[in-house]
């Protein structure tokens, strides 16, 4: 067993543990539940700890309306409430209300520029954050960035206590912060494609996808939990669940099959080839590769990861037609996320208003609609075997459903939450495939021969373009805003055209793939290579 001690290299102390207590090892398929649970936690605490800022904006620069009467925010207490009990607050003599130097005439442009500053260190660490994490072990590199993230959101927080009112100290907060937060999603994704193949990668991913939602909602409901005790905590605490669940990736996560001793899926001898993934013949594999001391499963494991560059990855067909339709689709995204609960806050619905907490609240039902959208989407894609194809359906289909929520969304209370919940399955269908399913795939394309080591970098590429996008979005609707929302849906209705139309030449090649299987023996050929799926596994 001396070539054990290679094996367990990457393994983490808390497994270590786990396994000397019972004295076997878990089973393949229960490893694979375990990534599944700590990679959901941790995607979910990093999405819980962007939310305060949102949450606290109300607080740090009060609103010109007060409302008197309701004491609870949805769902605690009532989700519309009437316009007569919206009080105006005279801001000009009210100079002790909100927080220096967010509380001055400029104050909404300086909360922008901190939303627009964490967006940009976040899209530029993405592609630094992806190039590492193919280099590093995910395990440690996921671990550092969520302690980071904790400790800079919790810092920002820690400006209340401190009495802090210079802008520079919460730009700055914000911006480091931004850089750990871009060490999240390359990981997480990585490491999901590292211990599944691509059967059923779409569905799997689209439930899991569902972290993101969790994670806004989540974090909504803690930032507003202790916002009375003082708008700090509302940052501490989410500061303080990322960094826990740092300390629970570093235990307890296994970020490649080979650190615990199976082989990696993504390779043609794979354990998810052999029998239909029969869990206990890749045990019984496992077993074999270690006792016969096969350098295989040692060689890809977290010890000796070598990755490719980032030109090299943008080289892979598909990355760069996904990674420019991710911009514009997390620009409509984005612009809900960020806008959303300000639109509900002024926008009369059956003749009533939401109040600011409130709007903030119901606004989660987008995100409602965005999980149903997630998980549609992986498992049509997985049906069709058609990514592009896929997404760019829903991008299309986003358009008419944000038009018919501008026009009749303001109808009635019902009208609005059931066409909210729709335009979120479309707007955020398509974001979801593409960050997850889309990015794995690509990430282990036939093109590496197998090898994963590009998993990270591709998906920073993806998502770190798309990100710029979600920078772009909120900022032009700032502008936009002033002009009235029609301006605003029209800005998104051409954001969801010019991403559906960026996945044309894949989704040519996808349709051309799926119509040549139809036709009679002997005609196969006569598309030539072109006919092959960019995203399809050549086995």
């Amino acid at each position: 067993m001396a070539g054990n001690n290679d094996v367990m290299k990457g393994n983490p102390p808390g497994i270590l543990l786990i396994r000397s207590m019972r004295g076997k090892d878990w089973s393949l398929k229960t490893y694979k539940y375990v990534v599944l649970l700590i990679t959901f936690i941790a995607y979910t605490s990093y999405h819980a700890s962007r939310k305060p800022s949102s949450i606290v904006k109300s607080v740090l620069h009060p609103h010109p309306f007060l409302n008197i009467t309701v004491s609870n925010p949805w769902p605690m207490g009532p989700v519309f409430i009437k316009n007569e009990t919206l009080v105006p607050i005279d801001l000009v003599h009210s100079k002790k209300k909100g927080w220096e130097p967010f509380n001055d005439e400029d104050g909404t442009s300086k909360l922008g520029e901190i939303d627009v500053a964490f967006l940009a260190c976040y899209s530029i660490g993405m592609y630094v954050a992806g190039h590492l994490g193919d280099s590093l072990d995910l395990r440690l590199f996921l671990t550092t960035g969520m302690i980071g993230s904790g400790i800079f959101v919790g810092l920002f927080g820690m400006g209340y206590f401190w009495k802090i009112h210079a802008f520079w100290f919460y730009l700055l907060m914000q911006m480091v912060a931004g850089l750990f937060q871009a060490t999240g999603w390359p990981s997480v994704v990585a490491v999901i494609g590292n211990w599944f193949g691509k059967r059923k990668r779409g569905l799997i991913m689209g439930i899991w996808n569902a972290h993101t939602s969790v994670g806004n909602i989540s974090g909504s409901l803690m930032a507003a939990g202790v916002l009375e005790h003082g708008w700090g905590w509302s940052f501490i605490v989410p500061g303080a669940f990322i960094f826990f669940a740092g300390i629970i990736v570093y235990l307890l996560l296994p970020a490649y099959p080979e650190d615990v001793g199976f082989p990696c899926p993504n390779r043609p001898s794979s354990v998810e080839d052999l029998s239909a993934t029969n869990d206990e013949e890749a045990q019984t594999v496992k077993e074999n590769m270690v006792e016969n001391g096969h350098d295989n499963v040692r060689r890809h494991g977290s010890g000796n990861r070598r990755s490719v560059g980032l030109l090299d990855a943008c080289l892979i067909p598909g990355v760069i037609p996904f990674a420019l339709c991710l911009f514009f689709s997390k620009l409509v995204a984005y612009t809900f996320l960020y806008w959303l609960p300000f639109y509900l806050s002024r926008t009369a619905i059956g003749g009533e208003y939401v109040s600011v907490k409130s709007a903030g609240n119901l606004s989660a039902l987008f995100d409602v609609g965005g999980i149903v959208g997630g998980i549609l989407a992986g498992h049509l894609s997985d049906k069709l075997d058609a990514r592009a194809t896929t997404a760019a359906s829903f991008m299309y289909a986003a358009i008419p459903s944000m038009l018919l929520y501008r026009k009749y969304g303001s109808a009635s209370k019902l009208m609005n939450i059931l066409l909210m919940m729709i335009a979120g399955l479309f707007v955020n269908g398509p974001y979801a495939l593409i960050t997850t399913a889309v990015s794995a795939d690509l990430g282990t394309h036939s093109s590496l021969r197998g090898d994963s080591r590009a998993l990270a970098t591709v998906t920073a590429i993806i998502d770190g373009t798309g990100s710029m996008g979600a920078a772009l979005g909120p900022l032009l609707t700032g502008f936009l805003s002033t002009k009235g929302w029609d301006a605003v849906f029209i800005m998104l209705v051409v954001g969801a055209l010019s991403a559906g139309l960026l996945l044309s030449r894949l989704v040519v090649s996808e349709l051309s793939e799926k119509f040549s299987k139809r036709l009679p023996y002997g005609q196969h050929n006569s598309g030539g290579s072109a006919s092959q799926p960019l995203l399809s596994d050549q086995k």
